[in-house]
């Protein structure tokens, strides 16, 4: 699918655009590999490792239109995924995390369409689902903006769909490397927000995956939902740092004790297929009557029972403290 194609990727320097680009180098021959994102330092250094013929580095921000719009052109498929994520950072800068999360959302949008791209897909997160915190607010206002896209392109080909999935084991702002930094550094005891607390859990490699296979199921509004296991906080303590004591520090501002990735207020839209779920759109595409019970792969799926939520907390599958263990070294860690 990707063969002979041109990709873009926004902040394409992070830890998933890294291992998106290296999946596709050693599984595909594209044409072309644009990383879009504003810092040079990262592309500096992105560059001494993968600078194949056809990578491209284009420094810019989502915010500016016409630059995207100048990276866009001849484009065939867009992976949003440059984003503002720091939730404490969002709620004391919350204007500076408005502009590049809607904002620059409504910017890839204008500019893909101006380009007619074939597909895009935007990275959303589980805070998106009933949010608390802005960071979240922002990612469900980029995700409406994502899937009504579909209503404004008109004639042209070009269709948005959303991919939502939890915590990254290992990437920047995890809990795993935080930890490990304590073991390191002789700290004495681990920090716990609350015994209770669950996190959906899932590797940067499956994350790639999931997106790459949606970009040959999607029709175009979808909200694509893997099916992946939880952890229990108190679990990850025991893995990481099983010689530490725990301190529990209470559930810090913006945090929910479990995570969210398809809200019961959506049971009526939610459609449930053997690895993933899809949350249909909430509004009918004008001039078009798209069935979201089978995707382009010839996969169908079936209504949830109304009032169903998944969330980290009822999630049949959480990892034990081993397992954690094999999951980190699935990922590379």
């Amino acid at each position: 699918m990707f063969d002979n194609k041109s990709i873009l990727i926004t902040g394409g320097t992070g830890s998933f655009g890294k291992k998106y680009i290296k999946t596709l180098l050693n599984r595909y021959h594209p044409k072309r590999l644009i990383v879009f994102s504003r810092d040079e330092l990262k592309q500096f250094e992105m560059q001494q490792e993968y600078n194949a013929p056809c990578m491209r580095y284009f420094i810019g921000d989502v915010r500016d239109q016409d630059r995207l719009k100048q990276a866009m052109e001849d484009v065939d498929y867009v992976i949003h995924a440059a984003a503002l994520k720091q939730v404490p950072a969002a709620e004391y800068n919350p204007m500076e995390c408005i502009k590049t999360n809607i904002y620059g959302a409504e910017n890839v949008i204008k500019a893909a369409i101006a380009n007619e791209v074939e597909k895009v897909i935007a990275l959303s997160t589980d805070k998106a689902a009933n949010p608390i915190n802005l960071y979240g607010a922002t990612k469900l206002a980029s995700d409406k903006l994502f899937v009504a896209a579909n209503n404004t392109v008109g004639s042209k080909r070009t269709r948005f769909s959303v991919v939502r999935y939890g915590n990254v084991v290992g990437s920047r702002g995890s809990v795993v490397p935080f930890f490990k930094r304590i073991m390191q550094e002789g700290g004495q005891e681990i920090p716990i927000t609350h015994e209770e607390m669950t996190r959906f859990w899932i590797t940067l490699q499956d994350g790639v995956d999931f997106v790459l296979t949606n970009f040959a199921r999607m029709k175009g509004g979808e909200i694509f939902v893997p099916k992946i296991p939880s952890v229990r906080i108190t679990d990850l303590a025991k893995a990481y740092a099983p010689k530490l004591k725990t301190k529990i520090i209470g559930i810090r501002p913006g945090e929910k004790l479990h995570e969210i990735m398809c809200p019961s207020d959506d049971s009526h839209l939610t459609i449930e297929f053997d690895d993933h779920y899809v949350i249909s759109p909430t509004i009918q595409f004008i001039g078009e009557d798209v069935c979201y019970y089978e995707n382009l792969l010839y996969e169908k799926g079936k209504s949830v029972d109304i009032g169903y939520e998944y969330n980290s907390g009822n999630n049949p599958h959480f990892l034990n403290v081993n397992e954690i263990k094999t999951f980190e070294q699935s990922a590379g860690l």
